[in-house]
């Protein structure tokens, strides 16, 4: 399996959690598919070029919330929670809308305006999908 982890940098968050939000997308969208090994520790760590200490607190991290267990001996693997992906999901999707919303405050957006444009940027993405499958329709 490719880990395909990439660590920036230029992201002021600690690398261990750039890693967990990277394994957490994976489980989330089934590039890593439930019960299925990942990595281990070691190997994370020199495909990514950092301390096996910075992935084990990841993994150690994600662990705990349920998103992959280790079985000493053998490895780590996706947890086989059928409710993980839409729980990541889930997760991933209400970060995405508080960090809309913080950045909607500090532009001095009312609730309703961001709700506006929320709708609006819906609607359009909706219609370009549409007018995509169209196309793709056509070319066949």
């Amino acid at each position: 399996m490719n880990s395909s982890i990439v660590i920036s940098q230029s992201d002021g968050r600690p690398m261990y959690l750039q890693i967990m939000e990277q394994i957490r997308e994976k489980v989330a969208v089934g590039e890593w598919a439930p019960g299925e090994e990942i990595p281990s520790i070691r190997m994370m760590a020199v495909a990514i070029r950092v301390s096996v200490i910075t992935v084990k607190r990841a993994y150690l991290e994600l662990e705990r919330e349920g998103v992959i267990v280790t079985q000493q001996g053998k490895g780590s693997f996706v947890a086989t929670d059928p409710g993980l992906a839409p729980r990541l999901f889930d997760r991933e999707f209400n970060e995405h809308i508080e960090q809309a919303v913080r950045i909607g405050t500090l532009l001095g957006l009312s609730s309703q305006e961001m709700a506006l444009r929320l709708r609006d940027t819906a609607s359009q993405i909706s219609e370009n999908q549409v007018r995509d499958e169209d196309l793709a329709k056509e070319t066949l």
